[in-house]
């Protein structure tokens, strides 16, 4: 029998139409927009209603560090949330967007996988509503009028040689990084140097994610530094006027999209920030909108824990006052080999030795959310057909050691059935009531020790080394008031450390901070380490060239 892939999976699916998943957790057709049969966007101003808000339990996916062996944290969130649903619970998943950069480049499509999916799943991967492109045109207009504002006369006596807001495209493209903008006389402009980053990096996807509403939205889009004057002064985007406008494009991109699983699961798909960029989970509307309207909504922040779930915690936790009740850490026996030093070609075979030698890379972030984090957490170990008995015990006993269960998951293979084992250690995690939730570091302390605190108990790491010119960037940051406001650490998702190669759990390192921005609208401080740069390239050979389309306009290609 031929094994389906995931888009013909998706596209043999029978969908429901989204007025009825809509209707099954309570949202009238009259609060939605339709795009399409199976697309709706939700009215935010439902969040407003308190006769309505059920105060769902937050249940938050994460990982370990991924690999090239694949772990499944998408596929896991949406298959426990269809375990939930057949459990009888009132369940939703809230998850972010795809963008095009990863489904064109190494990834393809983007919304889980098997048998657990959010369906339409080219739609989206393919442009969805809208939402990114008009993130994109709100970053760029902002854009424009800085370059305007300087050939009208430069009122605000912005220095041409420190603007920091950058153009973006929704694409990997590393041709666009750096660039010389306004060549061509006097009439195009002043000469500068310039460049673009990929749009989920942008700030504007930062604020997004993070506002509360529109007035929220408007407020923190006017407090955006785009660069500084003359005088050493920082510029925002409100002394030039242009939060109104950038709000304006993104009025309708606010409001949550609602889709649903291929098991008619009620799925929030809405924002896409990396987390090895920037905060890396979807917006904060539609986990509001989910809990409000859900007894149970999983959600995830991406790549492991050392970046997804520390940002989701200490930012957006912090910012909206949220609080996990439970956590999945997601792991494959075959990943953990690999971080034990197996070629990914030899995976299949049962390897003991190597595995024990990865295992300590999950054990870490086990450690980090129920040590340092404090919250109730279980394994789910993704179950592959190589998977032996004696390296599924050896995960066993190294979790059960730091007082954790691991529980497999089948959900790929057989969706929400596979995942009962998982979802009901969740529903006795929750039930127990063992939650001592505290954050990494308090965020009235110092950048520098902020940043010291995060490289020390989440990675690892003996210390933290600044670049002077990081060193310098610290200073200026501080003088000017941005002191008191969380941490987000750009790092390489594959390691602990700020070293791509180095795998497992290593120790006796440092972590290098080469940059450090502020992002004032979004409310954090960056510091950007290692090599991490914020428009990835394409790959030798990118997901692009097996995408196509039919004459019937039939998409193939996207896994």
């Amino acid at each position: 029998m031929k094994i389906m892939s995931d888009i013909e999976i998706a596209q043999n699916a029978k969908l429901q139409h989204i007025k009825d998943i809509a209707a099954k957790i309570g949202i009238s057709e009259d609060d939605i927009e339709y795009y399409g049969k199976y697309k709706a966007k939700v009215n935010y101003n439902l969040l407003k209603d308190e006769s309505t808000n059920r105060h769902g339990k937050l249940i938050l996916t994460t990982a370990i560090n991924p690999t090239p062996a694949g772990e499944g944290k998408t596929t896991t969130s949406i298959g426990i949330a269809d375990a939930l649903s057949k459990l009888g619970k009132k369940a939703i998943v809230a998850l972010r967007e795809p963008s095009l950069g990863p489904v064109f480049g190494i990834k393809g499509g983007a919304a889980g996988g098997g048998y657990a999916q959010v369906v339409p799943m080219e739609d989206i991967n393919l442009h969805f509503t809208g939402d990114i492109h008009a993130i994109g045109a709100a970053n760029n207009l902002l854009a424009a009028m800085i370059d305007n504002h300087i050939y009208q006369g430069n009122a605000l006596d912005i220095d041409p040689r420190r603007i920091t807001w950058r153009r973006c495209v929704d694409m990997n493209d590393r041709q666009l990084r750096s660039i010389v903008s306004g060549l061509g006389g006097k009439v195009n402009g002043m000469p500068r140097e310039d460049g673009f980053d990929i749009t989920v990096a942008s700030e504007v996807m930062a604020i997004f994610c993070l506002a509360k509403d529109i007035t929220d939205l408007k407020d923190r889009l006017s407090k955006i530094v785009i660069g500084y004057s003359r005088s050493g002064n920082p510029v925002t985007a409100g002394q030039l006027n242009a939060q109104g406008a950038m709000a304006a494009l993104l009025k309708d991109a606010l409001k949550p999209n609602l889709v649903q699983t291929l098991e008619g699961t009620p799925a929030f798909i809405h924002g896409g920030p990396f987390a090895n960029i920037a905060h890396g989970c979807n917006s904060l509307m539609a986990t509001k909108m989910a809990l409000h309207f859900g007894d149970y909504v999983v959600t995830e922040a991406g790549f492991g824990a050392d970046l997804g779930a520390e940002k989701f915690i200490d930012i957006k936790c912090r910012m909206a006052g949220l609080k996990p009740d439970a956590v999945i850490i997601v792991a494959t026996v075959r990943a953990l080999k690999y971080n034990g030093g197996v070629p990914k070609n030899e995976l299949s075979s049962e390897n003991l030795s190597a595995l024990e030698k990865g295992l300590p890379n999950l054990l870490k972030h086990v450690e980090n959310i129920t040590k340092v984090f404090g919250l109730p957490a279980v394994v789910a170990l993704n179950k592959f057909p190589t998977d032996t008995e004696s390296e599924i015990n050896l995960v066993e006993k190294k979790c059960n050691e730091l007082g954790v269960n691991v529980k497999i998951s089948d959900v790929w293979e057989k969706g929400g059935e596979g995942g009962k084992e998982v979802a009901n250690e969740v529903l006795k995690l929750i039930d127990k009531s063992q939650n001592n939730f505290k954050f990494c570091y308090d965020e009235e302390l110092p950048i520098k020790d902020k940043i010291k605190a995060i490289a020390q108990k989440i990675y690892g790491a003996d210390d933290v080394i600044y670049t002077a010119q990081a060193e310098k960037e610290i200073a200026e940051i501080e003088k000017n008031g941005f002191i008191h406001t969380p941490v987000c650490i750009a790092k390489t998702q594959y390691s602990l450390t700020d070293d791509k190669t180095k795998l497992g759990r290593p120790t006796g390192f440092n972590i290098t901070v080469r940059q450090v921005t502020i992002s004032a609208g979004a409310g954090f401080v960056v510091a950007i380490t290692g090599n991490i740069m914020k428009m990835p390239g394409l790959p030798k050979f990118p997901a692009a060239e097996k995408i196509d389309v039919d004459e019937n306009g039939v998409i193939s290609g996207l896994f």
